[in-house]
């Protein structure tokens, strides 16, 4: 029957030497980032996922961002070629972890770049940031994976964070949320609804009218909570340090066959 899997990846040693672009550095616990991280694992595993962990890339800082290695639609992983040259070498385990799940795997090839945190999926609708990370040729390169396969792919300015899903995530009926001083062009987006929390606007859907979203937001999980969602709250604030989100500590995996 159908799975509903996540992808993760434990923490880095080097964690606090994680790339910082739009944001001031701050100093990182790596002990509390290993405890948060521990309890956004227990979250998913809670809420009906089984989680699948990506060998350990001790040494890279940003490993734990999973998210950025591998774009998923339907069955075939786009294996990523992260914008920042640092971050090249943890795409090889995720490779190998979502080649063992059974998943087709293609990949984005030199001269184009491209960091899953970029991307966007709503239903058949890709939206792909292009911006500091993910450039034209990568853009192109998702197209031509994912339209033969009746993927829908718009591209998106992104210039003010590090990726479109710093800006933008989606609601369970396919309502764009974000915080409009972090977006370049929300009016791309057909149904939009502004979030009052620089974090609020990241949400994992975890099934049902469950939400995973950062502790950092409660102005937003009381707002989503008034439209009839339930919100799940998880501390990530030490990878918040480092411009990370609930969104990219993982890859939902839905629909693969078990």
């Amino acid at each position: 029957m159908p799975s509903k899997k996540a992808l993760v990846r434990r923490p880095s040693p080097r964690l606090a030497e994680g790339l910082v672009t739009h944001i001031q550095r701050e100093k990182v616990d790596a002990d509390r980032a290993m405890e948060q991280w521990e309890a956004y694992v227990e979250a998913l595993r809670t809420h009906g996922w089984e989680t699948v962990e990506v060998d350990p890339a001790d040494d890279c800082p940003d490993s734990v961002f999973v998210e950025d290695t591998v774009v998923m639609f339907r069955n075939v992983a786009l294996i990523a070629r992260p914008g920042a040259e640092s971050r090249r070498p943890e795409t090889a385990g995720v490779e190998e972890a979502v080649a063992g799940l059974g998943c087709s795997v293609n990949w984005i090839w030199e001269p184009g770049t491209l960091d899953g945190g970029d991307v966007l999926k709503i239903g058949d609708t890709v939206y792909v940031g292009r911006g500091g990370r993910t450039n034209a040729a990568g853009v192109q390169q998702l197209r031509a994976a994912f339209e033969p396969l009746g993927a829908r792919v718009v591209a998106v300015p992104v210039s003010k964070v590090l990726h479109l899903k710093s800006a933008v995530t989606a609601l369970p009926d396919g309502t764009v949320i974000g915080h409009i001083p972090n977006m370049d062009a929300p009016s791309l987006f057909d149904r939009f609804l502004p979030v009052p929390e620089e974090s609020g606007c990241h949400v994992v859907l975890l099934g049902g009218d469950k939400l995973l979203m950062a502790a950092s937001a409660p102005k937003t999980a009381e707002l989503f909570a008034d439209l009839g969602y339930q919100p799940v709250l998880v501390d990530i604030g030490e990878f918040e340090k480092l411009e990370g989100c609930v969104t990219c500590l993982s890859v939902r995996l839905r629909g693969l066959y078990s």
